[in-house]
C-alpha cells in the first residue's frame, strides 16, 4: 500500500482528504465522526464574530437525472458562539491528535482583530489557520469574504497581519470571482502566506420557479446571490489549481477545492499541483463514509502507478500545462468508427453534420447502414466521441506528420524574420 500521508506546508494528516470549512465541519460532533470514518483533516467552518443565519439556504441544479450536479448556498460563517467552537476544536484534537484541525478564519480587515483571534485559535491546538478572503455572499456586504479576496493589497496586507501574530501556518483562500487568480495568489506570496487553497464558491443563482417567479432558494419572497460549488465547478477549479502551479511567483504549497467527488477528480488535482484535496458538496451529498472509497481508490492509483507515496504524485501534470500559443498546430488526430460497437444512433454523424466539419458519411454495406470518417476533412475536434453514448465506437487516434512541430508563437517568429 502506498503512503498516503501528506505535508502541507508543514501541516501533516494521513491522508491528503480534508473536509473544507463549510456546514460539514460546523461542530466537534461532525468533525469527530469525519475523522473516525477516515477523513485526514478538516477546516472548521470559518470562526468570526457569531451571524444569524436566513431559513432556506441551500439550493441544488440538477442535470440530466444526475442530482446535485452544481450546490448554491447562501449560508455564512459559523452561528455558533467562538468560545463553544474553541472548546469543541480542543477537545476533538486532543482525542485526534494525527488528524489536521485548520481554522477557518474571518474578521474585519483590522490589524488588531486578525491579532485576537489569530491567537486564540492558536491556544486550543489548532495545525494551522486558512483566512477566508473567498465568501461571496453575506460577509463580502459587510466588507469580508471576497470583498477582501478581490483586493491584491488587502489580501496581501491582511496576510501580513496574520503571520505578525501566527506560530502555525497559514494559508491563504482564494475567491474564484475575480479575472486573474494569480494576481491574489502573487498578493498572498507577497504576504507571506505558507500556502493557498482555492477555490472558494463563485457566484451563483441556482434558479427561478416559473410557478411563483420567485428565486431559488428565496427567504420569503426575496432571494440573493449565492456561492456556487459542486461538480459542475471542477473544471474552474482544476484550471486555477493549475494557473497557480506553473506560476514561479506564486511557488506555494495549494490545499484544492472544488467539485472533488472521488479518488480521480482528487487525483487530478493533486496531478495539476495540489499536495492536498478538500471537500465539501461529495460528502454533503453522501456523507462521510465516501472517504473509504476515495482512500482505497488513490491507494490502488498509486500502486498501479509504481508510486510509493502521494507525495511524489504532487504535480506531475503541472509541465503539460501551457498556452495556446506554445501548443503544436501540426499535431495531427482524426475520428475512428468501430462499426461493430456503433448502434447506429447517428448521434456523431448529426453532431458534426450540424456544428462541426461535415467529416461523417452514412453509407449501407450488405443492407446494414454504416458511418465512416473522411480523414482529409477531419479536425479532430473530438465531438463525435464525445456525444457517442457507446464506449469503443469511436476512437481519436493520432497520425504521423511528415511536418516538424511548430506553435503559433514559432509560426510568427517565422513570418517576422522573413518579412525583415
Amino acid at each position: 500500500m502506498a503512503d498516503l500521508s501528506i505535508n502541507l506546508a508543514g501541516i501533516k494528516s494521513p491522508n491528503p482528504f480534508w473536509l473544507a470549512s463549510a456546514p460539514p465541519t460546523n461542530s466537534g460532533y461532525q468533525v469527530q465522526r469525519a475523522f473516525e470514518a477516515g477523513w485526514g483533516g478538516a477546516v472548521w467552518k470559518t470562526l468570526g464574530e457569531p451571524i444569524l443565519n436566513v431559513s432556506s439556504r441551500f439550493a441544488a441544479v440538477s442535470y440530466n437525472g444526475q442530482r446535485v450536479a452544481g450546490f448554491n448556498n447562501i449560508e455564512l460563517i459559523t452561528d455558533r458562539p467562538l468560545e463553544v467552537n474553541l472548546k469543541e476544536i480542543y477537545e476533538t484534537k486532543k482525542k485526534f491528535p494525527n488528524h489536521a484541525i485548520i481554522a477557518s478564519l474571518m474578521v474585519e480587515p483590522k490589524q488588531e482583530k486578525w491579532h485576537e483571534i489569530v491567537k486564540r485559535v492558536e491556544d486550543v491546538g489548532v495545525d494551522g489557520l486558512e483566512l477566508n478572503f473567498g465568501c461571496p455572499h453575506g460577509m463580502a456586504e459587510r466588507g469580508m469574504g471576497s470583498a477582501s479576496g478581490q483586493v491584491p493589497e488587502l489580501v496581501e496586507k491582511q496576510t501580513y497581519w496574520v503571520k505578525e501574530a501566527a506560530r502555525t501556518p497559514v494559508i491563504v483562500k482564494l475567491t474564484p470571482n475575480i479575472t486573474d487568480i494569480t494576481v491574489t495568489a502573487e498578493a498572498a506570496t507577497r504576504g507571506g502566506a505558507d500556502a493557498i487553497s482555492m477555490i472558494n464558491t463563485i457566484n451563483s443563482l441556482a434558479g427561478v420557479d416559473l410557478d411563483s417567479w420567485n428565486t431559488v432558494p428565496h427567504v420569503a419572497g426575496k432571494g440573493a446571490h449565492g456561492g456556487y460549488c459542486g461538480p459542475a465547478v471542477k473544471p474552474i477549479a482544476l484550471n486555477m489549481v493549475a494557473e497557480c502551479a506553473r506560476n514561479p511567483l506564486v511557488n506555494l504549497p495549494i490545499s484544492g477545492i472544488g467539485g472533488i467527488s472521488n479518488w480521480q477528480d482528487a487525483a487530478e488535482f493533486i496531478l495539476m499541483g495540489a499536495t492536498g484535496v478538500q471537500v465539501c458538496t461529495a460528502a454533503m451529498h453522501h456523507g462521510f463514509s465516501i472517504v473509504e472509497d476515495m482512500i482505497d481508490g488513490l491507494n490502488n492509483y498509486l500502486d498501479d502507478k509504481g508510486l510509493a507515496s502521494v507525495m511524489d504524485l504532487v504535480g506531475r501534470s503541472v509541465q503539460r500545462y501551457s498556452n495556446w500559443g506554445d501548443l503544436d498546430l501540426n499535431y495531427k488526430i482524426v475520428a475512428e468508427i468501430n462499426n461493430d460497437v456503433c448502434i447506429n444512433c447517428n448521434k456523431c454523424h448529426i453532431a458534426c453534420e450540424d456544428t462541426s466539419h461535415q467529416c461523417i458519411d452514412l453509407y449501407t454495406a450488405d443492407g446494414r447502414p454504416m458511418l465512416k470518417v473522411r480523414e482529409e476533412d477531419c479536425v479532430g475536434c473530438n465531438l463525435c466521441s464525445i456525444v457517442c453514448p457507446v464506449d469503443g465506437a469511436i476512437t481519436m487516434v493520432e497520425r504521423k506528420s511528415t511536418i516538424p512541430p511548430m506553435t503559433w508563437n514559432e509560426r510568427q517568429s517565422l513570418i517576422s524574420s522573413l518579412s525583415k
